[in-house]
């Protein structure tokens, strides 16, 4: 049963509430604050934009009362809930503003340029919040439910009567899956639209249930139902990731040589969400399955190869060996993808450390981005593995650099050595490469690393009052 809980202690999902949003992708939640809270909020956002334009990453320190709203224990414990208790704020933010009859593009957000595998499992997420009523008329965000585990847009724009909107009063917030299909929507009154868009990042594989859990077992919510596409194997996968079970659902679902070869023939179908089933329940399959999907990642349709990889991704120890022999192919696309299955299968894969190190050195900026994040998923913290992502911090790729700082931060005090590494980093041209080497140091914690993000964050003082209208005084 759920404990009584402070007022200021994470307010945890549900069980009901978690399977929702594995199956739809996203949650619209409620914050409670006055609305005196909000018409100030709304004030400063519009003054600044008026004054200012957007403050970009900025949005935070430049409004300093926004950080109440990441502290609500609505908020905090959404993200506790979906991302565990050590999230990361990302360094990138985002205040959208919309005042255009015309509805916004359908798409996926980007990693700043970053080309990577999309992850099933929630290792990311984002809040929409939008600090003003927000009603049809205004143009909330628009969500197409389901969609967050596909590559490709499977609706048209004319199939869109199930999109959801984060419509409701000043508080309300949407918690999305970073990877869900999303839209601005009509603003047919034309007044200011706010939408305040903060990303989220997991540190830590899950353990546990980081949610207020008492179902053990996997049940569809009612919700999905409504979806137009079913995915049984991925939701039940994701619900057991979360709760700590990793490839738990390997050896589940048995079947004969027929059934395996149709499903094998399914896997290059046209429709993306046909063939994710089938590379799911191959997944699930026994030795034949996995066979076959090791065998798709060589396939010379580069779109098998990464579907056959998210099947890998859950299939359990069975799957490590040949993922590690397909570290040495000579495509880059297959070592991206056997790669990225390593890396969701976390501690079962501490024997491919070795040779995902030597892929630190690829000459593919694709495979060392790659290699770079899913070193710190698998959570093996050797002295190779930080000493190859402090190394990562000066690689001639801006995308490799920002990642090793990220991957430094799921390490933690194991990488102690990396700090002089980081210290370096912080001078780094890019703004995402010094973000990421300061929440590095944070995560280490060590006195040296303390005391060097200190310094810099002196070094880098910025005052939320000084603007072009109020240099100085008061």
């Amino acid at each position: 049963m759920a404990t009584q809980l402070k007022v200021d202690s994470p307010l945890l999902l549900t069980d009901e509430q978690m399977k929702t949003f594995i199956t739809d992708g996203f949650l619209i939640l409620q914050t409670d604050f006055s609305e005196e809270f909000h018409e100030t909020l709304n004030t400063q956002l519009k003054t600044v934009y008026e004054e200012e334009g957007n403050p970009g990453n900025n949005l935070l320190p430049r409004i300093p009362e926004l950080q109440k709203v990441f502290d609500h224990p609505i908020i905090t414990g959404a993200l506790t809930s979906v991302l565990g208790s050590d999230y990361m704020l990302h360094a990138h933010r985002h205040g959208h503003f919309n005042a255009s009859p015309e509805a916004g593009g359908w798409h996926k957000d980007s990693y700043w340029g970053y080309q990577r595998m999309r992850n099933h499992h929630p290792w990311w997420a984002m809040i929409m919040y939008f600090p003003q009523d927000t009603p049809v008329e205004l143009g909330p965000t628009g969500i197409m439910p389901g969609t967050q585990n596909y590559e490709t847009r499977t609706f048209q724009d004319d199939e869109t009567k199930e999109e959801a909107l984060a419509s409701g009063k000043a508080g309300t917030f949407a918690l999305i899956h970073y990877d869900i299909w999303h839209r601005a929507t009509p603003n047919v009154v034309g007044e200011p639209r706010f939408m305040l868009k903060f990303e989220f990042m997991r540190t830590k594989a899950p353990l546990a249930p980081s949610w207020d859990h008492e179902a053990e077992s996997w049940s569809k919510p009612s919700s999905a139902q409504a979806l137009p596409e079913q995915h049984d194997v991925m939701w039940e996968d994701t619900w057991n990731w979360l709760a700590g079970r990793v490839g738990s659902l390997a050896d589940t679902r048995l079947k004969d040589e027929a059934e395996v070869q149709a499903l094998v023939q399914e896997l290059g179908d046209e429709s993306e969400p046909q063939g994710l089933n089938a590379a799911y329940e191959l997944a699930c399959s026994g030795k034949n399955g996995v066979y076959e999907l090791l065998q798709a990642l060589y396939h010379e349709n580069v779109r098998v190869s990464r579907v056959a990889a998210y099947g890998l991704s859950i299939a359990g120890p069975g799957a490590i060996s040949g993922l590690i022999s397909a570290l040495e192919n000579g495509r880059p696309k297959t070592v991206v993808h056997a790669a990225f299955a390593l890396g969701e299968l976390g501690h079962h894969a501490a024997k491919a450390v070795p040779q995902l190190i030597q892929c630190l050195k690829h000459s593919s900026e694709k495979v060392r981005r790659t290699a770079t994040e899913v070193l710190s998923m698998i959570g093996q913290p050797t002295e190779e593995v930080v000493q190859g992502l402090s190394q990562c911090l000066e690689d001639p790729d801006v995308q490799v650099r920002f990642m090793a700082g990220l991957s430094l931060a799921r390490l933690g005090p194991a990488a102690a050595s990396a700090v002089p590494s980081l210290e370096k980093a912080l001078n780094d041209e890019n703004r995402y490469v010094r973000a990421h080497a300061a929440e590095a140091l944070r995560y280490i914690g060590t006195e040296e690393a303390k005391d060097t993000l200190i310094q810099f964050l002196f070094n880098s003082r910025w005052c939320p009052t000084t603007t072009p209208a109020n240099t100085f005084y008061p």
